[in-house]
């Protein structure tokens, strides 16, 4: 295991029309696309100005085959994949596409937590040739949340792996305790034992915009459906929850309403 903490590096979402989908997330997030150029192609690239956000590609017959539905996948840096790989199934976690090369690229494993979130370990071939962005720039990623089958066991798993600390932890009442966890350094996300009306444990992606409101009515303009929100979250930033056209659950972080 690396000595250093472990960190969410890039994002994508897996779907059922990526042309839609391709639409609505430049539409309603901002972002431009590109075609990645990959030798067997359907990979695309999202950027937020210069920097590159995340990807979006279509369900694999495969996958389809699998029930694979469009979601949205977080890939957390480690230094070897395998190994990661193998420690996952040891803590309980399960592996659902065992280390894989992407030419040119780097490595990958599709993996879960020991109660079903997905998420996938992620080595890449080279240093990454871009400056990070300051944290809250529109159309970065600004908060990873976890909604578990079990909270106080999910992080165990987490911090297991990939040495992830506390922060905050906030006392919810009836929905229980939102544990903030950082990657070494701020907190970067939160843990909670999921609710009753989500579906499946899984990790959901907020996406920084510039207001919450504005940010509703595009959604709503293209074919989204708001699922939570807007809902004002200590610090004075403003959540919505949504889902694409296509089903994929993501969110949005903004600085006013």
């Amino acid at each position: 295991m690396s000595a250093n903490p472990s960190k969410f590096v890039w994002y994508d979402v897996m779907t059922s029309d990526t042309q839609a989908a391709e639409s609505f997330y430049t539409q309603v997030i901002g972002w431009s696309a590109k075609d990645a150029g990959m030798p067997d192609g359907g990979y695309t690239i999202f950027s937020a100005g210069p920097t590159m956000i995340g990807g979006l590609m279509p369900i694999t017959p495969e996958a389809a085959a699998m029930g694979a539905r469009p979601c949205w996948s977080g890939y957390i840096g480690v230094d070897d994949v395998d190994a990661y790989a193998e420690r996952v199934k040891a803590a309980g976690g399960a592996v659902h596409r065992p280390p894989t090369d992407i030419p040119g690229v780097g490595r990958f494993a599709v993996v879960a937590d020991p109660h079903g979130a997905v998420f996938i370990l992620f080595k890449g071939n080279g240093e990454p040739d871009q400056t990070p962005p300051a944290p809250g720039t529109p159309g970065t990623v600004g908060w990873h949340e976890l909604h578990a089958g079990d909270g106080a066991s999910a992080f165990a798993f987490y911090s297991g792996l990939f040495g992830w600390t506390k922060d905050q932890a906030m006392d919810m009442g009836p929905m229980g305790v939102y544990q903030l966890f950082a990657t070494g350094g701020e907190a970067v996300g939160g843990m909670m034992t999921k609710m009753p009306e989500m579906p499946v444990p899984c990790w959901l992606y907020y996406f920084n915009v510039e207001a919450i409101d504005a940010a509703m009515g595009r959604v709503t303009k293209h074919g989204g459906k708001v699922l939570m929100g807007p809902h004002e979250v200590p610090g004075g930033q403003w959540i919505l929850q949504c889902l694409d056209p296509q089903g994929a659950m993501f969110a949005m972080v903004a600085p006013k309403r």
